[in-house]
């Protein structure tokens, strides 16, 4: 899957001020609402916290990988956001994490969900995106690292 045709400007925030975990999984489910009519911020919330609820999507070295299964998506919606300072999100490695990369998928594509988390977690394991990412400014600087 090319993780490009996922992410857009809309969808993505550099930078964001938050200090735990429920409030960047509340702004993230915010964005998503924001920018797709068929989902409200309260089911995003509550699809990503029972998520969380079953471990920690934090996957180590600063990065989360928030997901959810929606039933009102007909597609796949990335959201990627930094925050500032670095929060603790329960990581795999107990470090704090600043970049969090949320998908949400409609929750009869199991095939594509899997796939998708792969691709993502795979770009996510190269230094230079993941150092690009961090050094991002705008959304713009974000999206030209994840090229």
């Amino acid at each position: 899957m090319d993780i490009q045709t996922l992410i857009s400007l809309d969808h993505t925030q550099c930078g964001v001020q938050c200090n735990s975990k429920k409030r960047i999984l509340e702004i993230i489910s915010n964005i998503a609402a924001d920018n797709n009519e068929h989902i409200s911020a309260t089911t995003v919330f509550e699809s990503l916290m029972s998520r969380e609820k079953k471990g920690s999507t934090g996957i180590g070295n600063g990065i989360a990988l928030p997901h959810g299964r929606l039933s009102e998506l007909t597609s796949v919606v990335a959201i990627v956001v930094t925050s500032t300072p670095a929060i603790n999100f329960d990581a795999i490695d107990d470090k704090p994490v600043d970049i969090f990369f949320t998908l949400l998928v409609p929750a009869e594509r199991t095939d594509v969900h899997l796939k998708t988390l792969s691709s993502v977690a795979k770009k996510l394991n190269d230094k230079q995106i993941v150092k690009a990412i961090r050094n991002a400014t705008t959304s713009d600087d974000i999206i030209a690292a994840l090229a």
